[in-house]
């Protein structure tokens, strides 16, 4: 493997904030070349909770890397309104096209993370995202059984656990930010959200990520990926890993994602 420069931490320029499809975002920039990584939080994540891995990939790559917290998460505003069963197609349909365009970011690496890695997927097909390519860790392209029971798990866990003080850290509100996530999962309209029609549009190369004991899907999440996209899929599975493959296999994960990132833009721009 030819890291693009030299695998140490990058300086970073942040966290600033900027207003996004009506909403005042935090994020934070690590500089370096393009293609811009832009990197996509979980369901209860944030800019914070993804530590210092944004860092270390931005490091190996050389890569400029764009770190956010989604409406409602994070430092970013409180959320006024409830979540709809859309919020992760809003997501990719208004929010990241503009944050994209505040930030000059055009045909970005997109990395995301479970509901991230979802709104990844929906907005590979925008004309306004376009990405170059896409790193998916637990996506969800449909709803599952073990779904549904590890939200409820983590309801019970917010309501008889320190789990809303240890959110406090990190989140603004985290009641707001908890309810939002698990009650939109939980609303029986939402058994029937699928975006595996969304697949066939993604013609950028993919590398998609999973747990064996993700707590959160199966790997047949990973088999509709790789089934449905239009172009390569590389699905990688990692044993004794949960649903965060960046926390629970770190090494693992960050070499996978470096290696399909370094060889798509040696490809790509002829780095």
């Amino acid at each position: 493997m030819t890291h693009l420069r030299e695998n140490r931490v990058s300086e970073t320029r942040g966290p600033d904030f900027l207003t996004v499809d009506g909403h005042r975002l935090e994020y934070a920039e690590y500089p370096g070349r393009d293609p811009a990584l832009v990197f996509l939080h979980e369901g209860l994540g944030c800019l914070a909770l993804w530590r210092n891995f944004p860092a270390r990939i931005a490091a190996a790559t050389g890569l400029r890397c764009i770190v956010y917290s989604r409406y409602g998460y994070g430092q970013s505003d409180i959320r006024d309104k409830p979540v709809t069963i859309d919020y992760m197609h809003r997501e990719a349909d208004a929010a990241l096209p503009a944050l994209l365009q505040a930030l000059d970011i055009r045909n970005p690496i997109l990395i995301g993370h479970s509901d991230g890695a979802s709104i990844a997927l929906l907005a590979a097909g925008l004309p306004g995202v376009a990405p170059k390519g896409l790193v998916v860790m637990a996506p969800h392209v449909f709803v599952e059984e073990i779904s549904i029971a590890s939200i409820r798990a983590a309801g019970k866990a917010f309501a008889d656990t320190d789990m809303k003080a240890r959110m406090a850290r990190y989140h603004r509100d985290p009641e707001k930010t908890f309810r939002g996530w698990h009650d939109a999962w939980l609303l029986p309209a939402f058994r029937d959200w699928n975006i595996e029609a969304c697949l066939p549009s993604i013609d950028c190369p993919t590398l998609a990520i999973q747990g064996e004991d993700d707590e959160y899907g199966t790997l047949a999440q990973l088999d509709a990926v790789a089934a449905g996209t239009a172009s390569p899929c590389e699905v990688k599975t990692l044993s004794s890993c949960g649903h965060a493959p960046h926390k629970d296999q770190p090494e693992r994960t960050e070499g996978l994602m470096i290696r399909f990132i370094e060889e798509l833009v040696e490809r790509t721009s002829g780095f």
